[in-house]
């Protein structure tokens, strides 16, 4: 029997692609999907070898859709030749993504089919890709008309606000906890009282309060968003007011992760709730006014000096940044784990000297790139380099000049069969004009590609603004590491990346810093021989001298 035969024809492989939205959709409807189309399937004598799903996921991007994902993925290796969808919105109701889909796919030679539709092509794509977005946009509308009425209700929109919990049995009612209102009247009137955000926060979690949402109450959550009109002391639902619309969501294109975005307080919508107040009107007033209050920074404090190390710290306990804690008594600046100072979260709060871990720094970093090992490895790395680029404008140079040589043979073999009368010169003399016109591009391109070093040394330019460093460096460190000084500034961070600060056990009032330096991306770890670990704390005290050896 001939196996080729029209009644054994081979039948092509299929897979059904499955989608619904929204957890509050039935389970059932990716099982009554894939059933659908596998009646689809026997009918149209398609041979099913495989499903994909996504359950629970919008088709507004392909973001976080593993089944449709993989789906994709086997197709770039031909493991199907058909996809059968219930309808194309489950693709995707996005029209740029529903085209690019069928795009890659038809490219690839893999029908789509839909159920009620049958094949599809680019101009049932283009239709249902316009009805699909148009339909979501609309159904986006209607949920917020929606939210919208049940605020004018005094309903809650959706969301959790700390002090309130669901009503049993009653939709879109709250009611107060009266546990957690009593920490909201508590943060209101400390505020009030003069204390800051963060010493509340720190005091809320030494108590071992459970913050609205994360591991710790820090002043971002009490002091929230000014323009958001979020925080503690910035929600108006506390003194019986429910404002909704502050913010609306937008979806990133190129990630597809939605982001709020803040409106204009004209859009906002408000509803009076007495029922749900928590603070008293004249509480939220004072605490209101505070806020104004120390929003009015003097001009002086506008533009504070850069210091040489900001945004360099790090704790070595928690790896969190740190940043200025006030002054001693003889004016020295102090420095402390930022979230120590935040949420008190940090095992090791101490505050150390500022220009003792400036001091420390410097030292270390001129003690370790003096070492001879350094300047052998820039120079060796350096090298290398120079090395690479030219065996890489070498390798360019000579594949050009072989396609100039192979075009130039080519041409001469044409024009000597024209002149032996061996060919038709309406035909082999375009093809020569053809090359012609390759070899002149060809050799526009040598013209601008640099000629090839004839050898790979150090330029003592390099070797010159090394040691420019170096001497800035040194500059620095004999200024003794002024806050604010722009030129020392600059010359660490040429240097340095970032600067871990330790306790030092082995010295009282000691500090040990680990600094990950600039060099480090370009030598490796071979950088800093020394690891600048255990720097004397005392060094600073004797400013213009030699600092003492890393580690000793």
């Amino acid at each position: 029997m001939n196996e080729n035969s029209p009644n054994n024809e081979v039948k092509k492989r299929a897979v059904i692609y499955a989608r619904f939205s929204t957890d509050l959709q039935n389970e059932r409807s990716i099982e009554d999907q894939i059933s659908l189309c596998r009646t689809y399937a026997d009918r149209e004598a398609l041979n099913v070898v495989g499903s994909y799903d996504d359950r629970a996921r919008s088709g507004g991007s392909l973001m976080g859709r593993n089944g449709l994902l993989k789906l994709l993925d086997d197709a770039r290796e031909k493991c199907f030749d058909v996809i059968i969808v219930e309808a194309l919105d489950r693709l995707s109701r996005d029209m740029e993504d529903l085209a690019g889909i069928h795009k890659r796919l038809s490219f690839l030679g893999i029908e789509i089919r839909a159920v009620h539709e049958g094949v599809v092509n680019t101009v049932l794509v283009g239709l249902r890709g316009l009805v699909g977005q148009l339909f979501r946009e609309d159904n986006a509308h209607k949920v917020r008309r929606g939210l919208a009425g049940r605020v004018k209700q005094g309903l809650s929109a959706g969301g959790l606000t700390y002090g309130y919990t669901p009503a049993p049995g009653k939709n879109g009612e709250r009611v107060i906890v009266e546990a957690e209102a009593q920490v909201v009247r508590r943060i209101f009137q400390e505020y009030v009282d003069g204390r800051t955000p963060r010493e509340i926060a720190h005091d809320l979690n030494s108590d071992k309060i459970a913050p609205p949402r994360g591991r710790a109450w820090n002043a971002s959550t009490i002091n929230g968003n000014r323009e958001r009109g979020a925080g503690v002391l910035q929600n108006e639902l506390y003194v019986g007011r429910l404002v909704w619309n502050k913010v609306r969501m937008v979806k990133d294109p190129e990630t597809g992760k939605r982001l709020s975005r803040p409106n204009q307080k004209s859009d906002w919508q408000i509803a009076e709730v007495p029922h749900l107040t928590i603070v008293t009107p004249e509480l939220f007033a004072a605490a209101k006014a505070r806020k104004e209050e120390r929003n009015r920074i003097h001009p002086s404090h506008l533009r504070r000096p850069r210091r040489m190390l900001s945004g360099l710290l790090r704790c070595g306990s928690c790896g969190s940044g740190m940043a200025t804690k006030g002054r001693d008594k003889s004016g020295r600046v102090r420095i402390r784990c930022s979230a120590a100072t935040e949420s008190g979260t940090c095992s090791d709060p101490k505050t150390f000297y500022l220009h003792t871990v400036e001091g420390a720094v410097l030292g270390g970093l001129k003690a370790e790139l003096r070492a001879p090992k350094v300047i052998s490895e820039y120079v060796r790395t350096y090298l290398e380099e120079r090395k690479r680029l030219a065996t890489a404008s070498n390798a360019k140079r000579q594949r050009l000049e072989q396609q100039q040589g192979q075009l130039t043979r080519e041409i001469d073999r044409l024009v000597n069969a024209i002149a032996k009368g061996h060919g038709d010169p309406a035909v082999l003399g375009p093809q020569s004009t053809a090359l012609a016109a390759e070899r002149t591009r060809i050799s526009e391109q040598l013209t601008h590609e640099p000629p090839a070093p004839k050898n790979v040394a150090l330029h003592p330019a390099m070797l010159k603004r090394y040691e420019e460093q170096l001497e800035r460096l040194e500059e620095a460190l004999a200024k003794g590491a002024k806050a604010g000084d722009g030129e020392a500034a600059e010359a660490i961070r040429d240097l340095v990346e970032s600067v871990t600060v330790f306790r030092d056990p082995e010295r009282p009032g000691g500090v040990s810093v680990e600094i990950a330096g600039r060099l480090n991306a370009l030598l490796g770890d071979t950088a800093y021989p020394n690891r600048v670990r255990g720097v004397g704390g005392k060094m600073v005290a004797r400013e213009g001298l030699e600092p003492p050896t890393p580690g000793l």
